[in-house]
């Protein structure tokens, strides 16, 4: 079946710059599988050298954090939307205000 995936910005440059792209999957796995198969350099930024989803990517089934659900086993049903977070730090390090 055909999902939805929603690329964020930083990403894009490895899908075409596209903000979205459509896979057929039945589960998020499968999915991020057919995302990284048909874009390679997608890869690395999404999966460590193990293959495990790296910590500070976030994904979302119709706005459900998949670690909440089934994680990468979670099924996926016609028309889902599938959406990649990547996780932003910053702030200062100091006990201030930063300008």
């Amino acid at each position: 079946m055909a999902v939805k995936v929603v690329i964020p910005t930083p990403l894009r440059q490895y899908v075409g710059k596209r903000d979205a792209v459509e896979v057929q999957a039945t589960t998020i796995g499968e999915a991020l599988a057919h995302l990284t198969a048909e874009y390679g350099d997608l890869r690395r930024h999404l999966y460590t050298e193990d293959g495990r989803l790296r910590s500070f990517v976030n994904v979302y089934l119709n706005d459900e954090d998949i670690r909440f659900l089934q994680k990468e086993q979670t099924p996926l049903n016609a028309n889902d939307v599938i959406t990649i977070v990547p996780s932003i730090a910053g702030g200062c390090a100091r006990r201030c205000i930063c300008r």
